[in-house]
């Protein structure tokens, strides 16, 4: 190996280290930054997730309060049918004579 090849040898290995020393630093962060945890919640995130916690309760109360009224009427109906439909001659009754 003659002295020219030597300096081309060096030459190219500084001219990697150059090139390739930024880019190995960048893939290096990339990969840190994807391993990192989450963050704790900090207080704004904590109040946002107590207020969205309340409406949730809120909404769960009015829909056992809509649930509630159909099992009333649903019960109310059924009693109903059980009592029977009005009978034939009331209904012609109940029409105004035209």
């Amino acid at each position: 190996m003659g002295p020219g090849e030597f300096f081309i040898a060096i030459a190219a290995l500084i001219s990697g280290t150059i090139v390739l020393t930024p880019i190995a630093r960048a893939w290096g962060r990339r990969i840190e930054n994807q391993a990192k945890p989450p963050a704790l919640p900090n207080a704004q995130q904590d109040a946002r997730f107590d207020r969205l916690e309340q409406a949730m309760e809120a909404v769960a109360i009015e829909v056992e309060r809509i649930a509630e009224g159909q099992r009333f009427v649903t019960k109310l109906l059924a009693e109903r049918g059980q009592q029977g439909a009005l009978p034939e001659g009331s209904r012609e009754r109940s029409r105004p004579q035209s």
